[in-house]
């Protein structure tokens, strides 16, 4: 019952970032020598809910006792070891640090609530009850420490928390962390907003989207425990691979050895308490927001509480952070500052997505540090410091990529005086940006697969990897584009924009963000942030939509001059519950409002901008100057490469590209691993062909296909359509039609809605799709009408070959396209084929069924081992071994054997099949044309070999 090795070293990648947060994201400042530790078991709660909490106190040199108290929690995950080397920091600095493992955690006993106020936040109070009692630790009055709390992520939430629920707490620093769970993790971006903060974005009400990703791998954290995976494993004692190891409370360890039940639930839910889990459970089976659910979330949010903080609190949020994004933070600041509170924001350039450099992660930690110094030391205390303020710091917006560090802003900070539109401050200046686009139909498949994929929880954005390009899906997202910006527009914040939408069932699960794209169309999304969208109660006619608010994510980014500003709505997203049923969605921008005196006018993006000095941090400068040196070297290679590749792309057009559709010249695509899947592939295809693409599995017909496609670029040679290099995006491509791999209709329309929903997702014009000439081509008749869940298999494969051929390409390409079909329609899909290639067009057919092959084709290319090893004509490649079956009458069988045998090299015979002749080099008109001329009646003079054969024949030759 031990999980795979492999399943916790996957984890391991990710624990870091849960754990360590922003404190632990560097090594540690040099420590005093002599700092001492003292390590306890410090009991909390009563009855059923008492634990033991195993923490390290860390103790400054002697000379700078007593002194205040920080007590440093851990990140999700971890333990008081994660937060080591940062009390060791602090202590060296004169505070006195108390580090513990959480309930569940360690060497802790009892079971994760969640940062439940009756478990881990009494807990906390408890660790304060300790310090209260010792003379080391300054005391503000009889059992009142002067302490404050810091942590990251599950540690920043319990600093919160507790500041609202202990008066004593005098000063708090939580980083990465959340204000709402709920909002968390089931997002919903709809709905106005005025708060006059940048990064303000909509609680969640009554629902949400849920971000089953993240909380499935916090939940598969949390339970498997190790001395639970030892009892029922090899006993180690351990946890696999080097996992931290967790303590379960021995009469829990009993009663599942004794009781099946029990064994299962501890298997299920491991740390978590039972509440926690079942919520989980439910959460994840349903993807909704129960009102239980909800209520346990709710419970362990600051959102319900920070009216009650009085301790001045430090905000530290990153940028990249897909968990908790800058929107939790500025939700924090509202709350706390409402009430006078000191309120410092901060934003660095990392998160859970993203952990900070090195550099950056020293600065955050003298942040916390700084904040400290005031407001817990005496206003004697020459340690003191300066007076941190209550401004707002975050990394200078660039239009960088990830790709190119973590640090965004290049190790640059733009200071403001203040949070906007924090306590009376004036709010965030906003830029309208006109964003324009046609309402457009946005598809949702059935199952939510397949689905964008932006953002990996834990590993920064999908689109950082592949350099800031993510996965959409086409037919399954409307776009909306500004003009190119005649002046940088930096976004400091989230940005808003009204939506016009409708669904045919009232409701939509929808997916906003906003991509940064460059002159020559390459596509960056900041952050990889997404802003989920649960829309209700909207219409249900697409020509009389309903109006929606929508807050896209909160982003540091900065949109140069010349590119565009592009607002995609998508319906899926792999990190979040999809939709089960197959939905189409109609979307558009609505027009601005009409005011007094003025008309309503164009849709407007609303951007967020702060003003503020930049400071550049210490070494800086050094950065730039080598930063800019890369960008040279990269502009000048951009520049060579472009210059190369027009080169190539202009100075090569075929003259005969218009009779030669399709040509191969010694293609070859090999990968890194040394694996070469096509070598020197060489053919062309003419028009009005009919061309059968025939290989065993692993010939590489398949990837030769994905890159006619322009899917995959060939390692060496060229692929030609039509005179034109076949490249991803070459608008050549516009002339091709396919299908593979399955058909993609939505059962709940009919064929005429399918194709007329995939035609209007190309954006190309209504009159280009000449629909009613592709159905008169597949031959689909009355059928076209009735919903696609009523059709056979062979119905849809003809919808999907009406669907390829929409717009009527010149070049059509067709992965089994008789897959499936019984004999009748395997013969009607013969004769479509036929007569499409009969009006001067071309088609190429990929195929396991070779006497289809035979019977359709025209011409036929065979592969094996990614090399052609034969091509010609059908009858060329099955008449090459020279048997010819002979239909005579049995009274002139002899004769006709005496007559072909006189011809040279030729031997004739009977057969259990009939007469064969062996004809050797000599041509099959000659052969029949002596036998007509000798007066015997022939009734069949056919190659013996099937196509089958000499398939076989020639594969086993290669």
């Amino acid at each position: 019952m031990r999980p795979r090795s492999g399943a916790w070293r996957a984890l391991a990648v990710l624990l870091p970032l849960l754990v360590a947060g922003v404190l632990s994201g560097a090594a540690p400042a040099a420590a005093a020598d002599d700092v001492r530790t003292e390590e306890a078991r410090i009991p909390a709660g009563s009855g059923a809910d008492a634990v033991e909490l195993d923490s390290t106190l860390y103790l400054p040199a002697a000379e700078e006792l007593p002194a205040p108290a920080v007590v440093l929690a851990h990140g999700f995950g971890g333990s008081k070891d994660s937060v080591a080397d940062d009390a060791r920091a602090l202590a060296g600095r004169g505070y006195v640090v108390l580090t513990f493992s959480a309930r569940g955690v360690g060497g802790s006993t009892g079971q994760i609530g969640l940062n439940d106020p009756r478990f881990e936040i009494a807990d906390l109070s408890a660790l304060i009850d300790v310090l209260a009692e010792r003379d080391d630790v300054v005391q503000d009055a009889d059992g009142d420490p002067r302490v404050g709390v810091a942590g990251a992520s599950y540690g920043g939430a319990l600093a919160l928390l507790g500041a609202a629920y202990d008066e004593r707490i005098d000063a708090i620093a939580p980083q990465i962390t959340w204000h709402s769970l709920t909002s968390a993790f089931f997002p919903d971006h709809t709905g106005d907003l005025d708060t006059g903060t940048p990064a303000a974005v909509p609680p969640t009400s009554d629902g949400g989207v849920f971000k089953s990703l993240w909380a499935g791998l916090f939940f598969g954290i949390g339970s498997a425990p190790a001395d639970l995976l030892a009892a029922f494993g090899d006993g180690d004692g351990g946890a696999p691979d080097g996992g931290m190891p967790v303590a379960l409370p021995d009469e829990l360890l009993a009663q599942a050895a004794e009781n099946p039940e029990a064994t299962e639930r501890l298997l299920t839910c491991g740390r978590f308490t039972a509440e926690v889990c079942a919520a989980y459970q439910t959460a994840a089976s349903t993807g909704e927001l129960t009102p239980e659910v909800a209520a346990i979330l709710d419970r362990s949010s600051p959102a319900a509480v920070v009216d009650r903080i009085d301790a001045p609190t430090l905000l530290i949020q990153g940028t990249q952070d897909s968990l908790f994004g800058l929107g939790q933070a500025d939700a924090n600041a509202r709350g706390i500052a409402a009430d006078g509170t000191p309120v410092k924001v901060v934003w660095f350039a990392g998160g859970h997505d993203a952990p900070a450099s090195g550099g950056q992660a020293d600065e955050l930690r003298e942040e916390v540090a700084g904040w400290f110094d005031w407001y817990l030391r005496s206003a004697d205390d020459p340690s003191r410091g300066p007076e941190p303020g209550t401004g707002f710091e975050f990394p200078a917006p660039t239009g960088l990529g990830a790709t190119l560090g973590r640090v965004q802003g290049g190790g640059r900070t733009v200071v403001a005086p203040v949070y906007p539109g924090l306590d009376g401050a004036e709010p965030a200046e906003r830029r309208a940006v006109p964003v324009e686009g046609p309402l457009q139909p946005v598809v949702t498949p059935a199952g939510g697969t397949p689905a964008a994929l932006t953002t990996v929880p834990g590993l920064g954005s999908f689109a950082a990897a592949l350099g800031g390009a993510a996965v959409e899906i086409p037919g399954q997202f409307a776009a909306f584009d500004s003009e190119p910006l005649d002046a940088p527009v930096e976004v400091v914040g989230a940005s808003t924009v009204d939506l016009a939408l409708s669904s045919a069932s009232g409701s939509a699960t929808l997916f906003a963000k906003l991509y940064d794209v460059a002159p020559d169309g390459t596509m960056t999304l900041p952050g990889g942030l997404v802003a989920p969208l649960e829309v209700t109660d909207v219409s249900t006619d697409p020509t009389d939509p309903t109006r929606v608010g929508i807050t896209l994510p909160a982003i540091v980014h900065r949109f140069e001059t010349g590119h565009t500003m592009r607002l995609v709505v998508s319906s899926t997203d792999q990190a979040y519950a999809l939709p089960a049923e197959a939905a189409v969605y109609s979307v558009g921008l609505a027009a601005a409002e009409a005011t007094d005196g003025a008309a309503a006018g164009a849709t407007q993006l609303s951007a967020p901008v702060v003003d503020g000095r930049s400071e550049a941090a210490a070494g800086a400068s050094r950065w730039w100057l080598l930063l800019a040196a890369v960008l040279g070297l990269g502009l000048l290679g951009w520049l060579a490469s472009l210059w190369w590749g027009r080169r190539r792309q202009v100075g090569v057009v075929e003259p005969d590209g218009e009779d030669v559709p399709l040509r191969f010249e010694g293609v070859t695509k090999a990968y890194k691993d040394g694996f070469v899947a096509v070598r020197d592939l060489s053919f062309e295809v003419r028009r009005g062909q009919v061309l059968g693409l025939l290989g065993p599995n692993g010939a590489g017909k398949t990837t030769s296909l994905r890159m006619l496609m322009g899917l995959i670029r060939p390692t060496e040679g060229r692929i030609s359509v039509f005179g034109h290099a076949a490249r991803p995006g070459a608008p050549v491509l516009s002339r091709l039609g396919s299908f593979v791999e399955g058909t993609g209709l939505l059962p709940h329309l009919s064929g005429r809605q399918n194709l007329r929903l995939y035609w209007a997702a190309t954006g190309r014009p209504a009159e280009d799709a000449h629909l009613e000439e592709a159905i008169e081509v597949a031959g689909l008749g009355a059928a076209l009408d009735r919903p696609v869940r009523r059709y056979s298999q062979g119905m849809r494969q003809r919808v999907a070959i009406a669907q390829a051929m929409l717009g009527l390409p010149d070049l059509l390409v067709l992965d089994e396209p008789t897959n499936g079909l019984d004999p009748p329609q395997i013969h009607a899909m013969r004769e479509v084929l036929r007569s499409y290639a009969a009006t001067g067009r071309t088609v190429i057919v990929s195929s396991h069924l070779l006497s289809e092959i035979e019977q359709t084709c025209s011409h036929v290319v065979v592969m094996a081992k990614g090399q052609k090893i034969a091509q010609g004509t059908v009858e060329e490649i099955v008449g090459a071994g020279g048997a010819v079956l002979v239909g005579v009458a049995e009274a002139d069988t002899d004769r006709a054997i005496a007559v072909l045998e006189e011809l040279p090299g030729v031997t004739a015979g009977r057969t259990d099949d009939g007469l064969v002749a062996e004809l050797g080099g000599v041509p099959r008109d000659r052969a029949l044309r002596a036998l007509v001329e000798e007066g015997i009646a022939v009734d069949q003079f056919t190659p013996r070999r099937r196509l089958e054969d000499a398939f076989l024949a020639l594969v086993g030759e290669s």
